[in-house]
């Protein structure tokens, strides 16, 4: 496995952080009816930088921005072990760079701050038919814990 360089975003970053959220929206649009037409936006990129609260990492490779995920804190629901959880989102891999491990070592990051937080928990979302992405978070240890439904009326 090619080792990513791993850093926090900074505002200098959203001119490509935009591209790649346009990218996640083109590759989930086909899973859910419900968005809007374009432009969507998914991302309070400027929130995700400069939050306490939140790290937005990306990950170079020969200096080129290719990879990016972020973490945020969330209160957990009253009937949760634990008070808090890290949710993760924003997980892209350029297509030019993917099968190369750097969603693991973005993935392996963002858990490692979550820790850094005193988090015991991670959590994401993934639309249920987009199996690729379903395995790739089974083989770094996610599993499926609860599948929205929905129902047009």
């Amino acid at each position: 496995m090619q080792k990513l360089h791993i850093r926090p975003a900074t505002h200098a970053d959203i001119p490509v952080l935009l591209q790649f959220e346009q990218a996640v929206v083109l590759t989930e649009r086909p899973f859910d009816a419900t968005l809007k037409p374009d432009p969507v936006t998914y991302y309070d990129l400027p929130f995700l930088i400069d939050s306490p609260q939140a790290v937005l990492l990306v990950g170079l490779w020969e200096g080129e921005i290719c990879a990016c995920g972020y973490a945020k804190i969330v209160q957990a629901q009253a009937y949760c072990q634990h008070d808090r959880y890290a949710y993760l989102g924003f997980m892209y891999v350029a297509e030019t760079h993917r099968g190369q491990g750097f969603n693991r070592q973005i993935l392996e990051a963002l858990q490692q701050w979550a820790k850094d937080q005193g988090l015991v928990e991670c959590r994401l979302e993934v639309y249920a038919d987009n199996v690729a992405a379903i395995r790739a978070y089974e083989k770094v240890g996610y599993a499926t814990k609860l599948l929205e439904m929905r129902l047009g009326v």
